[in-house]
């Protein structure tokens, strides 16, 4: 069934998974923050080994065990999972470490980029022609990059490789064979065995940070599993019950709310040069936007037209 299809309650559920999931990401900048002191490789390294017990309960619990049997007897499906797996940990890993130098106006313009670097995939490795309306909002967000370039006299790297990591990681973790909770699960297990030899390495050398004599931080840590696998979850299921162009639509919950908290509770510097190239970025969002709303409207009305026929 279609999301088109589902029945108007499906919807619903699907939307509100999805606002939770986007709200959970707009918020985690507060839990990052909270855990900057600890090194962003153990933050990381947690962030995989208490994510995987959740993911398997919520596997256990849907009845998908089978799906990831035939998944591991793949070795096409594990290369590629453990290809999508090293993606995402890289971008966990760049999104940790900036938030803790105090980069998260930078990570916010990354998810902000995001959608418009999965159009620039889809023309590159799809070969998609890019409409009139692409093409402009792909020009001013590449205005936006140049114009920090120069004010930073760098190009803003952290938010070009969290949105390339995360749309090259979208792009392939399409491609894989089995649903999204499986394909979570599959990576963090594949993730946990170099997570559990990094943790025990930790311990045996004597430089952990998750020891009793520091329970605020063993807390922490535990609780970067819930932080990590919820909205990826909530996330999953809502997409399975949404039309595409809400997710869309939906998407840009999230660097908003990064985008908010790093200015007005991280007080991170926001000069002029920047509020030019983020209002450059938000109007080829909105030009974006408008151009796959009126594509969707097209394919309905050519579809209703030959079915009409």
């Amino acid at each position: 069934m279609t999301p088109d299809a589902l029945p108007e309650g499906g919807a619903r559920r699907g939307f509100v998974y999805a606002l939770l999931a986007y709200g959970f990401w707009g918020l985690l900048p507060l839990f990052l923050k909270a855990v900057s002191h600890l090194p962003a490789l153990e933050v990381v390294a947690h962030r995989i080994l208490w994510s995987l017990p959740i993911a398997g309960a919520v596997l256990v619990a849907t009845g998908r065990t089978g799906d990831l049997k035939a998944a591991l007897r793949s070795p096409r499906t594990v290369a590629l999972a453990s290809l999508t797996a090293g993606l995402i940990t890289i971008n966990w890993g760049l999104y940790v470490w900036a938030i803790a130098v105090e980069r998260t106006v930078e990570t916010s313009l990354g998810y902000y980029i995001n959608p418009l670097m999965s159009v620039v995939m889809g023309a590159v490795l799809l070969g998609e022609r890019l409409s009139r309306a692409q093409i402009v909002a792909l020009g001013l967000a590449a205005a936006a990059v140049v114009l920090m370039t120069v004010e930073a006299g760098i190009v803003p790297w952290v938010s070009l490789v969290l949105a390339g990591s995360f749309a090259i990681y979208g792009f392939l973790r399409k491609t894989l064979p089995i649903g999204p909770s499986q394909g979570f699960f599959l990576e963090v297990l594949i993730l946990s065995v170099p997570a559990l030899a990094y943790a025990v390495w930790l311990q045996a050398t004597g430089v952990s940070s998750f020891v009793l004599s520091q329970p605020r931080d063993m807390l922490l840590l535990a609780l970067c599993g819930p932080a990590t696998a919820v909205p990826l979850l909530l996330y999953g299921f809502g997409a399975k019950l949404l039309r595409l162009s809400t997710i869309g639509i939906m998407q840009y919950i999230a660097p908003t709310g990064i985008f908010l908290i790093a200015v007005f509770v991280f007080g991170e510097p926001f000069g002029v040069v920047r509020a030019i190239a983020f209002a450059l970025i938000w109007v080829a969002l909105a030009i974006y936007t408008w151009s796959m709303f009126s594509q969707a409207r097209d394919r309905r009305a050519a579809e209703a037209a030959a079915h009409g026929g």
